[in-house]
C-alpha cells in the first residue's frame, strides 16, 4: 500500500474513532457519599450538604415530553447538588419494572452529566404495617415494597450518583396502628434486604406523621450503618413561631444524625394548590431555611413542576411561582 493510502486509511480510522468517542460518551462518576456521624462525607471524608430539588414522578414526565436533559440542567443552574425521584408505586407497576429502570436509566445519566446525585424515593403514603393508604397511587405492599428495593438495588449497585434510597414516603397511621416502635423494625428489615445487595448506599427513614416527627429517633434509632433520617416540615405542621416546635420535632436530631428534608415549600394563599396544608409565603421560607442552614440540615424542594403544588414554576418555560422565586434566589446565593 502506497504512503498516501496509509496516511488516507489512518486519517479516516481516527476520524471514526473520534466521532465513536463522541457518541459513546460515558459521564465521570461522582464521588461515593456516606454517613459519618452527623455528616454526609464523601471519599475523601470532607463534608457534603445536599441541596436541591424533587421532581415529580419520572412516568409523568416522560408521558407530557418532559423527560429530558432541560430539567436536569436547570435543577443544576438553581445551584443544586442532588435530585429527587419520587417513583409513586402505581406508576410502577402500571409501566412495568424493566420499562421504568430503562427510563431511570437516562435520568441517571443525565445526573451524572450534570453533577446531580440522585434520590431515588419509593412515593408511597399510609401504612405498610396495616395496610392501609390514602389513594390507589400510593398503595403498596411489603411484598412489593421489598422487590422493588431488591431491583433497585441489584441496578444501582456500584453507581454513586444514586446514592440515597428514600425507603418509603410518608408513614401516617390513617386511622390504624402504627407508632414509630412498629415502624422502625420494618424499615430495619428492608435495610437488610438492600444491604445484602449493595451496602454502601445511604438508607434515608421517614419519620412518624406524615414524614414529620423524629422526636422518639434519639432513644430509640433505627440499628443499622449508613442510615439518615427524614422530615416534611411544612408550614401547616405547626403554628408560628415555628422554631422551638421545629427543634423538639427533627432539629435536634441533627446533632446526632444526617437529617434531608426531601419535601417542605409553601402556597400563597389564592394560588393553585392552596387546598392542600401548605398555605406559607417568604416568612416560613425563610424561616425553614435558616433553620436547616444553622443545623446543617439537607433539603430538596418540594416540587421542580408546574402542576403538582407546591410548585416551583408556572409552566414549562421556568415562569417562577412565588415559592420557586423565593428558594431559587437562596440556592443561587449558597452556589
Amino acid at each position: 500500500m502506497g504512503k498516501l493510502n496509509i496516511l488516507i486509511v489512518l486519517f479516516l480510522l481516527f476520524g471514526f474513532l473520534a466521532c465513536d468517542k463522541n457518541i459513546e460518551k460515558v459521564s465521570e462518576p461522582l464521588p461515593a457519599l456516606s454517613v459519618k456521624g452527623k455528616d454526609f462525607v464523601d471519599a475523601s471524608e470532607s463534608i457534603v450538604r445536599l441541596e436541591g430539588v424533587s421532581f415529580a414522578d419520572p412516568d409523568k414526565l416522560e408521558r407530557e415530553g418532559r423527560w429530558d436533559e432541560r430539567i436536569f440542567q436547570e435543577a443544576r443552574d438553581w445551584g443544586s447538588n442532588v435530585i429527587r425521584f419520587a417513583i409513586h408505586p402505581y406508576t410502577w407497576r402500571y409501566r412495568g419494572s424493566e420499562a421504568y429502570l430503562e427510563m431511570l436509566d437516562q435520568g441517571v445519566e443525565w445526573a451524572t452529566q450534570n453533577e446531580l446525585y440522585v434520590i431515588i424515593d419509593w412515593h408511597s403514603i399510609g401504612n405498610m404495617v396495616s395496610d392501609v393508604y390514602p389513594h390507589f397511587n400510593y398503595a403498596t405492599s411489603w411484598k412489593e415494597t421489598l422487590q422493588f428495593w431488591q431491583l433497585i438495588a441489584e441496578r444501582y449497585k456500584g453507581n454513586t450518583t444514586v446514592a440515597l434510597y428514600e425507603l418509603f414516603n410518608e408513614p401516617t397511621a390513617q386511622g390504624a396502628y402504627l407508632t414509630w416502635e412498629s415502624w422502625r423494625p420494618v424499615m430495619e428489615e428492608l435495610i437488610d434486604s438492600i444491604d445484602v445487595i449493595d451496602p454502601a448506599k445511604i438508607k434515608l427513614v421517614a419519620g412518624m406523621n406524615w414524614a414529620y416527627l423524629l422526636d422518639e429517633v434519639l432513644q430509640d434509632p433505627v440499628a443499622r450503618p449508613n442510615v439518615a433520617y427524614v422530615s416534611h416540615p411544612y408550614p401547616q405542621k405547626r403554628e408560628q413561631p415555628w422554631e422551638d416546635a421545629w427543634e423538639s420535632d427533627f432539629g435536634h436530631l441533627a446533632e446526632h444524625y444526617p437529617i434531608v428534608a426531601t419535601e417542605f415549600g409553601f402556597v400563597i394563599e389564592g394560588e393553585r394548590g392552596e387546598h392542600i396544608p401548605v398555605i406559607g409565603d417568604e416568612e416560613y421560607g425563610q424561616a425553614i431555611i435558616d433553620f436547616f442552614d444553622e443545623r446543617g440540615i439537607s433539603y430538596t424542594l418540594w416540587c421542580f413542576d408546574p402542576l403538582w403544588s407546591p410548585a416551583v414554576f408556572e409552566d414549562w418555560d421556568f415562569n417562577l411561582s412565588r415559592q420557586g422565586a423565593f428558594f431559587k434566589g437562596v440556592m443561587e446565593r449558597n452556589r
